[in-house]
């Protein structure tokens, strides 16, 4: 006898313990894959609370107030840029004008000092993304935000990770619409949607752009 009975042992327990091992991993790298996709990482679903409790289901979903009266920039720039405190006060310098919760408000505009909004939509300083191009390619307010006119407070309606951004950027025809329904917050994509995705694709010249240089600058 070559070897020594013992390496029998020694062989099942290698194998075995390399099998116990291996699945370990995959069970820490599973939960680790969890946690990353998380609301406790990513912050989706959270409800920030405001110095001053906006309510967009009332202005948006209740008033119907349009995205671009108070988000001036979106079509035009990079950023959908905070309202001035110059737009509340269009109508509350007329309406609940001594309503308590606005005083923040009306001493905003008083001190013509900011109001200090909480950011809900963060994405890191390495990313790179511009709201007039998706604007004017015909992806919607609520494709990223969600349906903001049923939101009491704002919240992050997806994830903002990069596996997000890449599932519309390798597939566009499966959320692009018609460009006078960007800020329609109750649009519903057709029964023929990747037909009309793939149409309005080549009609707004829309590339699938996938190239780290393209979000990363």
């Amino acid at each position: 006898q070559i070897f020594h009975r013992s390496t029998n042992t020694i062989s099942r327990v290698t194998i075995f313990g390399a099998i116990f091992i291996i699945a370990i991993i995959a069970a820490l790298l599973t939960v680790a894959l969890m946690i990353n996709r998380s609301g406790y990482v990513t912050q989706a679903d959270i409800p920030r609370e405001q110095p001053v409790p906006f309510s967009h289901q009332h202005h948006v979903g209740g008033i119907g107030i349009d995205c671009r009266y108070c988000h001036t920039t979106v079509e035009i720039s990079n950023s959908a840029n905070i309202p001035s405190t110059k737009i509340c006060m269009n109508c509350h310098s007329q309406i609940w004008t001594t309503s308590p919760t606005l005083e923040p408000v009306r001493e905003s505009f008083r001190k013509d000092k900011s109001i200090p909004w909480i950011r809900v939509h963060d994405l890191p300083d390495y990313a790179y993304f511009n709201h007039s191009i998706h604007v004017n390619k015909g992806v919607g307010c609520s494709t990223c935000h969600g349906r903001v006119d049923r939101m009491p407070l704002v919240w992050q309606h997806a994830s903002l990770q990069m596996e997000w951004c890449l599932d519309c950027h390798r597939q566009p025809e499966k959320y692009v619409r018609p460009r006078e329904e960007v800020f329609d917050m109750e649009y519903q994509p057709p029964a023929d949607q990747i037909e009309l995705g793939r149409r309005l694709v080549k009609e707004y010249k829309i590339q699938s752009l996938t190239h780290c240089s393209t979000c990363h600058r």
